[in-house]
Parts: C-alpha cells; sequence; structure tokens
C-alpha cells in the first residue's frame, strides 16, 4: 500500500517538525498560537495607532497569534502573513479563517437546500468549488460543514445543517468535508473544514438561539453524535464547540465532550476552536467567575484555539506558572495548531495562497458558476402538483409573476453569504426571461421588509403597506398561470434568527389569497430558509415549489425547473409542520405506549384535540414530474447473523411520460430493543435515473454495522431480534418486509 505508507512517512515527518518547533517556542508563544483575533485594520492602509488594534498588532509582530479571521482577498492576507513570517521571533505562518459556508463570492444553495438533493457526489463538487474560490482569495480554513441534527424549524439556523436525520447528516458531512480538504490538504485548491457546533446546538429549548440544552444519553449518542463522529473518520481537521450547555455545562468547558468523547474515544487528532467568545461567555452562563477561571475550565475541557475573547492570551500563561495548568496542557493544543498549518503546506509556503493573479482567475469562473447552477437545479423540491400544472408550456401563456422576491436579487444569496456582492444573484424575474416564448407581466404586490436589510440588522417586516396588493389583482385576474412567489427574507433565517412563527412572513398570506380569488392557476414558488407552515396553500394551491435560498444561480435554475428542461428530484431533509404547536415533529420518533386511538373512541391516547398527529410534508418527501412504482421487494434471506450480510432488492418503474430521478429510500425499524427504539430510521439511499416505462432492480446491503445503536449496555452494538425494513419515495409510502439478526 505505498499511499499509506507515504502518508505515514509524511504524518512522522510533520509530527518530528512540530515537536522540534515547540522546543524552541516559550510559553508566551506557545499560548499565542492558541489565540486568534478577528481582523482588526484595513491592512491596505496605516498602521493603526490608537485602541484594541494596537494591542493586536504589537501581539501579531510578537508571535502571539496564530489565526486570524474575517480577513479576506490576496493583498490583506499577505500583508498580515508578512508581519507573522517575517516580523515575528519564530516567524509561525498564520492560519486564515473565514465562514465559507455555501461558497465564498460565487454561492451554491444554502445548506439546507444542497441536502434536499441527497445527492452527496454533487453536495461534495460543491464544497470543492467553493474551496477552490475561497483559497484563491487567500482562505485556508472554513468553519463549515455544521453537522447539528435539528427537528426545531425555529431555529434559524437549520438553514446551516443537513436537517433532522444523522444517517443523511452523516453522508452529508462527509461530503462537504472531503469537498473542502480534498484528496491533499496540501494542495493549493483545499482549504481546512471544521465540523461544528460540538454537541447539541440544534437542540436549543423552544428552537432559540444560544438556549439551553438538555440532552439524554441515548439521544445524544444515537442522533447527536453520528455526524461528528463521521466527521472525524473523514479527516476532518478542526471542530468548533458552541454557545450552548449540555446538561448544565457549557460545551466549550465541557470535558466530557472534548476530551473524553472527541479527543481519547474517537481519537481525533486535529484541534477544537472555540465559538465567537464562548470561552469568556462561560461567565454570563453561570459557570465560570472570571476570565481566568474560564480560560482553565475551556483548556482543561480539551478548547485548543480561543475566538475573540482575549481570555487565553490573557490568562493562561498565568495559569501554567501559578501551577493551576498543566504546561502539558498547552503543548498538546499547541502541538493539534501547528499540525494542521503544517498539512496545509504554511511551513513550506507561508504566502501559497496569496496569488492575486490566480484570485483574478479563479472567482466566478465558468466551472464555479455551472457547479452551483447544477447544485441548485438538484435543491428543489416539489410539494405539490395537482392536474400536472407543471411543467409550463413554452409559448402562448400569458403569465403573471407576483410577490418582492421575485424581483430580489439579494435574498437568492441566502444567510452566511461570504463576501458574495449584495445583490448578485439572478432573480426570478430574470432566469425567467431567458424564455421568450411566453408573455410575462410583473407586480410586487407588497413589499415583504421595510427599509434595507444588512446581515447584523434586525429586519422590520411590513405588515401595514398594502398598497400594491390592488395592482397585483389586476394584473393575475386574466392570466394563464399566476407564479407567486414568496417566503422569507435571507436574513430571516440563520444565526440569531429563531422565530416563534413559521406563516409567510408579512402581508403575504394575504397577498396569496386576494390572487386566488380572481384566478386559481398558481404555482407558488417558496423562497425561505427552512419549513414554513402552508396548510392553506396546501388545500387551495395546485402547484407548490420549494426553491429555499438558492445561491448565485438562483433564478436560472427556477426557470429550468418551472419549464421543465431540468425535471425536479429534491426530497425534504426535514419535516414541515402543519403548525408550530407541532414541533418538534420528525419522522424518527417513538411510538410510545399509546400511538393510536383506541377502539372505542376514548381520548386518552397520544394526540392533539386541535390537530393531527400527522405533518404537512414529511421527511424524504418530494414530488416529481413523472411518477415512480416500487415493487418486488425480495431479501436474499430473512435472517442474518455476526459478520453475514443480507441483500435486500426492489424494482422501481418509471411510470410516468417524463425521464425522472428518484431518491429510492431504504429505513429500518428495531421492534423490540434494551431502550425504546425509533419507528423508522433511514439507513440507506440511492438516486436512481430511469426514462419513462423503464425499470431497475435497487438493491441495498444490510449488516451489523447498519443495525447497530446505542444500547442500554452504553455501547456501540447490535441486539438480536426482528426488524421491518421499508423501502419507497419518502418516509411515508413505503412497501415493507420483516428480517431478524440471530445469534
Amino acid at each position: 500500500m505505498p499511499g499509506l505508507n507515504t502518508s505515514k512517512s509524511m504524518s512522522e515527518t510533520i509530527s518530528k517538525r512540530v515537536d522540534s518547533l515547540l522546543l524552541q517556542m516559550s510559553l508566551r508563544e506557545k499560548v499565542g498560537q492558541m489565540n486568534q483575533y478577528n481582523g482588526f485594520w484595513d491592512v491596505t492602509g496605516p498602521l493603526p495607532s490608537e485602541g484594541e488594534s494596537v494591542k493586536k498588532y504589537k501581539d501579531l509582530k510578537d508571535g502571539l497569534v496564530g489565526s486570524m479571521l474575517n480577513v479576506t482577498g490576496v493583498p490583506e492576507v499577505m500583508r498580515l502573513q508578512k508581519i507573522a513570517v517575517e516580523e515575528s521571533r519564530l516567524g509561525i505562518p498564520l492560519i486564515i479563517g473565514y465562514d465559507v459556508i455555501h461558497g465564498f463570492k460565487t454561492l451554491s444553495p444554502i445548506p439546507l437546500a444542497e441536502s434536499a438533493s441527497w445527492d452527496v457526489d454533487m453536495i461534495r463538487k460543491s464544497a470543492e468549488v467553493a474551496a477552490t474560490e475561497a483559497a484563491a482569495c487567500g482562505i485556508n480554513w472554513t468553519f463549515a460543514p455544521m453537522v447539528d441534527v435539528s427537528r426545531d424549524p425555529r431555529w434559524g439556523r437549520v438553514m446551516e445543517g443537513a436537517g433532522e436525520d444523522p444517517f443523511l447528516g452523516s453522508k452529508i458531512a462527509i461530503a462537504r468535508i472531503r469537498g473542502f480538504q480534498g484528496e491533499e490538504l496540501s494542495s493549493i485548491n483545499t482549504i481546512a473544514a471544521c465540523a461544528k457546533h460540538f454537541a447539541g446546538s440544534g437542540f436549543s429549548e423552544a428552537g432559540k438561539e444560544y438556549n439551553t440544552t438538555d440532552i439524554s444519553e441515548s439521544l445524544l449518542h444515537n442522533v447527536v453524535f453520528p455526524p461528528f463522529k463521521a466527521a472525524v473518520k473523514a479527516g476532518v481537521k478542526t471542530f468548533m464547540n458552541g454557545f450552548n450547555e449540555l446538561n448544565g455545562i457549557p460545551t466549550t468547558g465541557n470535558a466530557f465532550l472534548q476530551r473524553t468523547i472527541l479527543k481519547e474515544n474517537w481519537g481525533f487528532k486535529g484541534f477544537v476552536v472555540s465559538d465567537w467568545c464562548s470561552i469568556g461567555e462561560m461567565i454570563p452562563h453561570g459557570y465560570a467567575k472570571d476570565k481566568s477561571a474560564a480560560s482553565n475550565s475551556a483548556i482543561q475541557a480539551g478548547s485548543d484555539m480561543d475566538m475573540e475573547s482575549y481570555c487565553y492570551i490573557d490568562n493562561l500563561e498565568k495559569l501554567v506558572l501559578s501551577g493551576k495548568v498543566d504546561e502539558a496542557l498547552i503543548n498538546d493544543a499547541v502541538k493539534r495548531i501547528l499540525t494542521v498549518k503544517f498539512e496545509l503546506g504554511l511551513f513550506d509556503n507561508p504566502y501559497k495562497y496569496c496569488d492575486i493573479t490566480r484570485e483574478k482567475k479563479v472567482v466566478g469562473n465558468k466551472v464555479i458558476t455551472e457547479t452551483v447552477l447544477e447544485m441548485a437545479k438538484k435543491s428543489i423540491v416539489l410539494l405539490k402538483n395537482e392536474g400536472h400544472l407543471l411543467p409550463l408550456r413554452k409559448k402562448g401563456l400569458n403569465i403573471a409573476v407576483i410577490g418582492a422576491l421575485a424581483k430580489d436579487k439579494d435574498s437568492p444569496l441566502g444567510s452566511w453569504r461570504a463576501k458574495a456582492t449584495e445583490n448578485s444573484a439572478v432573480s426570478v424575474l430574470e432566469g425567467l426571461s431567458a424564455y421568450k416564448g411566453n408573455n410575462v407581466t410583473y407586480a410586487k404586490g407588497i413589499s415583504l421588509i421595510k427599509g434595507s436589510a444588512t446581515f447584523v440588522s434586525e429586519l422590520e417586516i411590513n405588515t401595514t403597506d398594502r398598497s400594491g396588493i390592488k395592482e397585483a389583482v389586476s394584473i393575475a385576474k386574466n392570466k394563464d398561470i399566476v407564479l407567486m412567489v414568496l417566503g422569507e427574507h435571507a436574513f430571516q433565517t440563520g444565526e440569531g434568527r429563531s422565530r416563534t412563527s413559521l406563516d409567510l412572513p408579512g402581508l403575504q398570506q394575504e397577498l396569496l389569497e386576494e390572487v386566488y380569488k380572481v384566478n386559481k392557476n398558481i404555482v407558488l414558488v417558496l423562497m425561505n430558509g427552512r419549513p414554513l407552515t402552508i396548510n392553506w396553500a396546501d388545500q387551495q394551491i395546485p402547484a407548490i415549489l420549494e426553491v429555499w435560498h438558492l445561491g448565485s444561480q438562483s433564478g436560472n435554475a427556477i426557470a429550468q425547473v418551472l419549464y421543465g428542461d431540468y425535471n425536479p428530484s429534491g426530497k425534504l431533509p426535514i419535516t414541515f409542520p402543519k403548525s408550530v404547536g407541532q414541533i418538534p415533529v420528525y419522522y424518527n420518533h417513538k411510538n410510545t405506549g399509546r400511538p393510536t386511538k383506541p377502539s372505542n373512541d376514548l381520548v386518552f391516547w397520544s394526540h392533539y384535540s386541535d390537530q393531527d398527529n400527522t405533518p404537512l410534508y414529511p421527511f424524504g418527501y418530494g414530488l416529481s414530474y413523472t411518477s415512480f412504482k416500487y415493487d418486488q421487494l425480495k431479501l436474499s434471506r430473512d435472517a442474518f447473523t455476526k459478520r453475514e450480510s443480507i441483500k435486500v432488492s426492489v424494482r422501481l418503474t418509471n411510470t410516468g411520460n417524463y425521464k425522472g430521478t428518484e431518491v429510492v429510500q431504504m429505513y429500518i425499524r428495531d421492534i423490540f430493543a434494551s431502550i425504546t427504539r425509533p419507528v423508522k430510521e433511514l439507513k440507506g439511499f440511492q438516486l436512481v435515473s430511469l426514462n419513462p416505462g423503464m425499470s431497475k432492480q435497487i438493491e441495498f446491503t444490510i449488516d451489523e454495522e447498519l443495525i447497530s445503536f446505542y444500547t442500554a449496555n452504553q455501547k456501540w452494538e447490535a441486539e438480536t431480534g426482528d426488524f421491518e425494513l421499508m423501502i419507497g419515495g419518502d418516509s411515508v409510502k413505503t412497501v415493507s418486509i420483516l428480517f431478524s439478526f440471530i445469534d
């Protein structure tokens, strides 16, 4: 195995170089490597002369900064790197971090939308082009992927993850990490990835950002941990802890998470960075009395780098000298940080990411643009299509396009848009303009927000100005088709953007109902960063297309799907509730002791008195312009033992009139176990493309590892017993068969 030997040799060489450098470092310089600062002055201008920037600049010259974030562009990065490398005593290069969440200058869909594609190969390509563009602009570390599982769409950061399922989330985590980091981290086109937020942020109480989390041991191991564990196996170079507490201890100071689970049990070799100021925030948590105590808790717990709280740089050296912190902990953290820098190739060439010619050549090039367009098309989910209203004819139609979001070139970029230029997305109207055969008339109807919107501002939603509704109704009245483009502004989702209502914001529902009164041939195009409660629309509107926030090529992707040049194949990675009162509502729930209504019509069973238990759209749901049939479900045998496996096959047939791609989903239920188990769990999926009338046998393998879970024995293992296997196009409509795992 020459490749393995080469990799081992490189690792050993790097280890020796790290040890050699560590011996030359003072305690102060070691602590400096654990210190990350935000960008602090216009590096193309004069040197800072006053305030906090002076301290940061001095620390940079003195070798007391290990990393910087939010510094972008070759000239800026080059200037900072020169100071670190050429003016500090040891010349240790900086690692430059940035939130490259779904692209850098050219944006792919938000991560939740990408997850709706279920296409891990395409998701990997999306991460690859994001890394290529970011690396060309001086970045070598991204704070992505976010692999938090979440069942609460009120939480704004659902847009940043892969949804509610740990199996799908694990596959997507692996794809994105491999896309960012490539085959060789030292490549010019790769950047270090960061799995976040370890762990439990997605389970914040009431879906409120930065809130308390309280998670059972079973939920933690069986639902929260799997994507993080998959990230370690995929070779992710860094982890980030979070703002939340976990069972009473802030994750930044949680030794169980960072030392016991991550570094000891899983063998993680990279380094852990705090979230922004999260070390210092252990003080308002009520866990640390001051920054010295917070620093002590964080380093003891395994937090290796301090992001912007000044705790480590101001306190760690004193803590070591006083005997409260063992210097061995400092050495371990610094070794981890230096190792990643060596692996990135920064010691061999600190300026490898600083080529202005390459920056100009790479940013927004044809390959990147084509990739984000393809990713956008794959991310769209068809929720409803009564009477085959879609796809639209390309000639002879009079179409009304209504909604402020139809003309919006900014919201499609989504939240966490890195360095994308404001208003740079292709709008829906611009995408439709490529099709010349129909007559298109636009009316805004209403404004979604008042004034302008920025990433850091609170949006003021329009709830009073109805002045444009009359015009919209008039325009829609005699049209063949009405495209209503409604949803959320991009900055209604993301970090710090939790919502208590998931209805269409502002006056959009009123606009939709008024237009419906005069024309029922409506295609609702939903542009949003989370599931919405659209019960009225589901009952009344014949066609609904979930387009999320699709990034730079949004309008082109939407137009191609509307006109049938691309047949939608997306499936929901997160459940759409009927009401906020149902939340959390998710497919892999427990059965409970009273799951169904008694035959004598008593009320004493698990339900609501004013709403049924079913969601509006279940996990895995998504339609196509064609249709698919599942039959001939078969097992190679009905039982297997340890170190054995069985095959399951099902026939998939395209029974419609269009070529289409189906996401074939396999679910398994462990019927009886040492702890109660979900009613079903995703355990496999395949994307299958078929021409009309064609059939294909789809095969999955089931083995011991696939049915393992964290049992009452407090370990990951498979238990013997009976299982139900289900295969279908979503988590509800399936065909099923039984099998057993035996001694």
